[in-house]
């Protein structure tokens, strides 16, 4: 490995190699060569290669955790492991739309520690993480709620309806975090299921930008857990997040 890549921190080794996968997902997907599933089998599996051959160098005594990966119980001996989504949002990728992602996140002691997001399809390739520590300008208008295009959580829609916010649909995970870290939307509330690979890097980030980030009953959100499955999220302006809260516990009530 480059003598100068091995002495980067954790949250400049998140980016560098959040980075670079991306731009090795862009390389593969303007080869021409594949088109939908294809495509995205395609760069999920180099991708994550990639990702899981460049941890393992880098960091040789931290646990690994890939969507892409066999898991193995080794990892839940250790403090520190990688958690990484080399391609959030396959199917947007294999639709060569802009809204994917991929997630380089560490976790340390069952928190999201450190992490890096790419947007290799926004501005010509946006990488955001943690180490920024910015908080997005408020916006004035009414609430935007980033949702799943085709499955809008519904608590998300009641939540839009009685704070009189917008619906954003959007596709991956990745992208719906980081648009609320960009001041491109206020809230995103997700109850429809998800890994702990959907997570971890996405809200390393927004809590580096301020954001507030937990389950939608408030609760911490864990990982590096035996069971990776993490089902609900919250990430919003903090001044939003005891309204939100309030509303989605009346709902379940």
């Amino acid at each position: 490995m480059n003598a100068d890549i091995s002495s980067l921190n954790d949250s400049e080794l998140a980016r560098h190699l959040a980075r670079t996968a991306g731009d090795i997902l862009l390389t593969v997907r303007d080869s021409g060569a594949l088109s939908g599933k294809a495509l995205g089998q395609a760069g999920d599996q180099t991708a994550n290669q990639f990702l899981m051959h460049a941890l393992r160098a880098l960091r040789p005594d931290d646990g690994l955790l890939s969507e892409e990966s066999k898991d193995t119980a080794d990892r839940l001996s250790v403090s520190r492991v990688w958690i990484i989504d080399p391609v959030d949002g396959t199917r947007e990728y294999g639709e060569k739309r802009s809204d994917w992602a991929v997630h380089v996140g560490l976790a340390i002691d069952g928190a999201a520690h450190t992490g890096a997001v790419a947007l290799p399809g926004y501005d010509g390739g946006t990488v955001l993480y943690s180490a920024q520590c910015t908080a997005a300008s408020a916006h004035s208008g009414p609430p935007r709620l980033v949702v799943s295009r085709t499955r809008p959580a519904k608590e998300a829609v009641a939540v839009a309806e009685a704070l009189g916010g917008e619906l954003v649909p959007m596709g991956s995970a990745g992208a719906k975090a980081m648009a609320v870290v960009r001041g491109e939307a206020e809230i995103y509330l997700h109850s429809g299921g998800q890994y702990e690979w959907d997570s971890c890097a996405p809200v390393a980030v927004a809590r580096a930008h301020g954001l507030h980030c937990s389950r939608i009953d408030g609760s911490p959100l864990l990982y590096n857990q035996r069971d990776t499955y993490l089902p609900d999220l919250l990430i919003c302006r903090p001044e939003l997040a005891g309204q939100v809260l309030a509303l989605v516990s009346a709902l379940e009530s």
